[in-house]
């Protein structure tokens, strides 16, 4: 049983998506940016302001929408490319297309790293072939780095130190590495049980994920170069995607979860879930131009 809980859960509003993810706690307004892939939706939340809920139009599979130095203008990383979205106005410029060699494929996971750089995975959208891979663009640049490929479902980004803690879903295994000379180059490997999917990290560097298809929360402790489970949460939804820390104390959890694929969906999969923690997370990074 999980020890980090200090009271029950939540689900958050009326929606339910057929893919939410990458939940995004902006501090600047103290609301959570999440997207649904599937429906094109970018939605968010006001947790002080009675639960206001916004729901606006998003691009062909929007993966992410992500904070930016800029007040209320956030960074959509899409099908269509990478561009900065006018909050206030709902108006979208594309200033970077989305990679040439990943024709076939569509965005996955993305995370501003600790530079101000954008980090976002490709998949392919059947999630059968290992066609994916990990790119990388500076704001100071519109050429986009291609880090590393032949992957499944790359999921979870998380920076520790100097290393790179991501994930492969469907081959069920946490990567530690590093970057180095423009790639991504893997430490070490980590088999797990289950389908690792999105992750956020704690200030104790503990690891949160989300598992899909185990209606779940696992907590691992990173410890250098090792990676030991905690202990899990169980959740109301059956699918869930990603998860982050939020709220006036980054103490508050919130998972995305999904729908779709789920012959007899329940009433809460594919809802938002607040969870009170006893744990804290760190301000979201943002992208520098």
């Amino acid at each position: 049983m999980a020890t980090f809980i200090s009271s029950s859960l939540q689900i958050i509003g009326d929606y339910r998506a057929e893919l939410g993810e990458t939940p995004m706690w902006c501090a600047r307004s103290q609301s959570l940016l999440w997207v649904d892939i599937l429906q094109q939706r970018l939605l968010r939340y006001w947790p002080d302001e009675d639960g206001r809920i916004e729901i606006h139009a998003m691009p062909p599979f929007t993966s992410a929408v992500l904070l930016t130095e800029l007040a209320e203008c956030f960074l959509v990383v899409s099908q269509q490319g990478i561009a900065l979205y006018d909050y206030a106005h709902q108006h979208l410029e594309f200033f970077c297309a989305y990679p040439a060699n990943a024709q076939g494929t569509r965005p996955n996971e993305a995370a501003i790293a600790p530079d101000g750089s954008l980090w976002f995975s490709s998949m392919d959208p059947q999630a059968k072939r290992a066609i994916g891979s990990w790119y990388r663009l500076n704001g100071k640049s519109d050429d986009v780095q291609h880090l590393t490929g032949n992957l499944l479902v790359p999921n979870t980004l998380q920076w520790v130190d100097d290393d790179i803690w991501f994930a492969d879903s469907l081959h069920h295994t946490f990567y530690r590495a590093t970057f180095q000379a423009d790639s991504l180059n893997i430490q070490q490997e980590y088999p797990v049980s289950g389908i690792p999917d999105g992750s956020t990290l704690t200030t104790q560097r503990q690891l949160i994920n989300s598992n899909w298809g185990e209606h779940c929360l696992t907590r691992y402790q990173i410890s250098g170069a090792e990676l030991q489970e905690v202990d899990r949460f169980d959740l109301p939804v059956s699918q869930p995607s990603c998860c982050t820390f939020g709220g006036s104390t980054l103490s508050d959890l919130y998972v995305t979860s999904a729908s779709c694929g789920l012959p007899h969906p329940k009433a809460v999969d594919g809802g938002l879930i607040k969870i009170e923690t006893t744990l804290t997370g760190s301000l979201s990074h943002q992208f520098k131009f």
